[in-house]
């Protein structure tokens, strides 16, 4: 049986890319953006297995509906990708409130809203996938993305706690961690006011977002295939870094931490209560 998924932010990037990868696999795909305009030519090829719908993640109640339609007239959602987002720059001083709020949005409480609306129903048929693209900051970060990590770090740590609870019930969780693919993800970013002191450290990462655009090595189309093969093994990771710097970049990270809590183990451990 064909698989029914609900992609967000289907427009473009991976998940134009895995809307169009689970198509080539026979599947229907549901895919949602804030402008489907972008998706009339795959809509148009595939009128039995592909469907645009309007959708702003940041409505709650836009997400329940949305869900409900798509369960009442395919029967079921198998697999939700939380896709839908975007980024910005700035030092953690210069970033407002609004700006960080406005993020955690679209990127922790929309991909939650819709976890929330997809799993009675994969509860009840005791299987499902929920796909999460976070990103190679995810696990690690740099000057001038802390809002953007901040997310990925919130949405990585509710998705490891999600995998734990629903892993009983058949249901698969999954982490995606891109590193440089050449998506739009950097034609639509915000950028907070700057602050002079913080050139010499967020400068390099504004300079890398307004030139690296269009040069980006990593191919989406090979991200949505290993996305499917993950989802299609019998032991999905909860955790794929996709790229050689996304890999390269985490296990470095975590060899780093080690090193560092080796390093301060005695001082560490030596906070017992003593009798």
């Amino acid at each position: 049986m064909s698989r029914v998924w609900l992609i967000t932010g289907g427009n473009s990037g991976f998940g134009r890319a895995i809307t169009e990868a689970a198509v080539a696999a026979g599947d229907v795909v549901v895919a949602t953006a804030r402008r489907v305009t972008a998706l009339d030519d795959l809509v148009a090829a595939h009128p039995d297995q592909v469907e645009a719908l309007p959708l702003d993640v940041t409505d709650a109640a836009a997400v329940d509906a949305t869900v409900r339609d798509i369960t009442d007239r395919h029967d079921r959602i198998d697999v939700l990708v939380n896709n839908a987002g975007r980024s910005h720059v700035g030092a953690v001083e210069e970033t407002t409130d609004a700006e960080l709020r406005s993020l955690f949005e679209v990127q922790v409480f929309g991909p939650a809203a819709l976890i929330r609306a997809v799993l009675p129903g994969m509860r009840s048929r005791r299987s499902g996938a929920i796909v999460q693209l976070s990103s190679m900051g995810g696990q690690m970060s740099f000057a001038g993305f802390s809002a953007y990590s901040a997310t990925k770090f919130a949405l990585e740590g509710m998705s490891e706690a999600l995998a734990d609870e629903v892993r009983p019930l058949g249901i698969k969780v999954l982490i995606v961690e891109p590193g440089a693919f050449r998506t739009a993800l950097f034609s639509n970013i915000s950028a907070s006011a700057q602050i002079a002191d913080y050139t010499a450290t967020v400068g390099p990462t504004r300079h890398m977002i307004e030139t690296g655009n269009g040069t980006q090595p990593g191919d989406p189309a090979k991200a949505a295939a290993a996305v499917l093969t993950a989802l299609d093994t019998g032991a999905t990771p909860l955790r794929l870094p996709l790229g050689d710097d996304a890999v390269d970049a985490v296990l470095g990270h975590l060899d780093s931490v080690r090193a560092e809590v080796t390093t301060w183990e005695e001082l560490a451990r030596n906070t017992r209560l003593t009798q």
